[in-house]
């Protein structure tokens, strides 16, 4: 009978808060009256829900259930700086998509760097190297030279896909967590947006982090990965979204975004194989399959090198942009491996180091399924033996 009662008792909850919390999951009230039908009056503060069903709605918003006792909606800020321009305009809000990405990344990343300093680990000498007084050219070379990130090699791949797996490879190789994921987590009714954000650096001089927004197109998220490590080098954390055509006002996103171009598409390479005579846009298609890169790096590169004017450059950028927008939906594929895709997301290098930390008694199961999305000790053993495989 007490149970009855504690699940009946109802709480005075802040129409006010209650707005604000259907507003920042990306709800309405509309699509929320199926599961919580008196979600109308809740609003209009006509009746008030039973502490049962309040935890139920704080569940459905993912927000946490504290909050919704509060005087007055809080004000999330992002938890590292924010070098967007969307289109010049800031967001005003992060999504609780973006936050609990950002979230779940920088506890992976603490527990990362702790296992490194346990194991012996020294820093990376690489990190924060750089500012943005140097020469983005130079940069750019040591970093390529670091990574062993060769033109011709890249050249040689058959497929701008195998380009992308093996540029995450190279740069998991020199101690930089990769972790590509279009959602939150595992969770694929969380997609994440790229209109909102490209991808994030979290610096650290043991353990850096890239995370790349994997619902983007291929071309964007080979942009963004080095767009990213020239943060690491920079030694600035931050959310980005890595714009190619315009040029930022921050100096620090520009000075990454030259670095970043001159990774893929070397100055001296570019005036090596462009050819001045031929068609714009057969030009930057050949390019393209040159460097295994965007045409729109290329056009950019291009339009850096002089080779073209700006409403030139514009026009095309546009025109090229949209038809590539619409080619990669039309060949995005649902499905696919579980266990590959589940590597891709919370990346190869610490999966590998989680992994060992369980076997050798260091790390519980239940803290690895939980970093890890997944609740079964059995689907952490097959990822283990994924995880094996080339």
């Amino acid at each position: 009978m007490a149970g009855k009662k504690a699940r009946l008792l109802r709480v005075q909850l802040n129409p006010e808060l209650l707005r604000w919390a259907i507003e920042r999951a990306g709800y309405s009230l509309e699509n929320l009256k199926n599961k919580f039908p008196k979600i109308v009056a809740w609003e209009r503060g006509e009746v008030q829900p039973t502490l049962k069903q309040l935890e139920r709605l704080a569940k459905t918003l993912r927000v946490p259930l504290g909050f919704l006792f509060l005087d007055h909606p809080p004000t999330e800020l992002l938890p590292i700086p924010d070098f967007r321009t969307a289109g010049w305009v800031k967001h005003s809000r992060p999504t609780s998509e973006l936050l609990d990405t950002i979230y779940i990344c920088q506890q992976a990343q603490e527990w990362y760097r702790d296992y490194l300093v346990s194991t012996g680990e020294k820093p990376l000498p690489f990190v924060a190297s750089a500012t943005i007084d140097d020469d983005p050219y130079e940069v750019a070379a040591e970093i390529r030279e670091r990574l062993g990130f060769n033109i011709g090699q890249r050249r040689a791949l058959p497929t701008w896909t195998q380009a992308l797996s093996g540029f995450i490879e190279q740069v998991e190789n020199i101690g930089i967590v990769v972790m590509v994921n279009g959602v939150v987590g595992n969770n694929t009714h969380r997609p994440l947006d790229p209109s909102e954000f490209r991808g994030f650096a979290l610096v650290d001089t043991w353990a850096p982090l890239v995370f790349v927004n994997g619902a983007d197109t291929i071309s964007a998220k080979t942009f963004t990965l080095a767009h990213e490590l020239s943060h690491i080098w920079l030694g600035k954390s931050g959310v980005t979204d890595s714009e190619l055509f315009r040029l930022p006002d921050d100096p620090v996103e520009r000075w990454c975004n030259q670095v970043a171009a001159e990774i893929l598409v070397p100055q001296e390479s570019l005036e090596q194989y462009y050819n001045p005579h031929d068609d714009i846009h057969v030009e930057m298609n050949r390019l393209a399959r040159v460097f295994k890169v965007s045409t729109l790096v290329v056009l950019r590169r291009l339009f850096d090198a002089g080779h073209l004017d700006w409403n030139t450059y514009k026009e095309t950028y546009n025109r090229e942009r949209d038809r590539l927008l619409s080619y990669e939906r039309k060949q995005a594929k649902g499905g696919g491996d579980f266990y590959a895709t589940l590597r891709r997301r919370v990346s190869p290098r610490l999966a590998q180091a989680l992994a060992a930390s369980v076997y050798e008694g260091h790390t519980l199961f239940r803290d690895a399924l939980r970093m890890l999305g997944i609740s079964k000790i059995e689907t952490f053993k097959r990822f283990v033996q994924n995880l094996r495989r080339p």
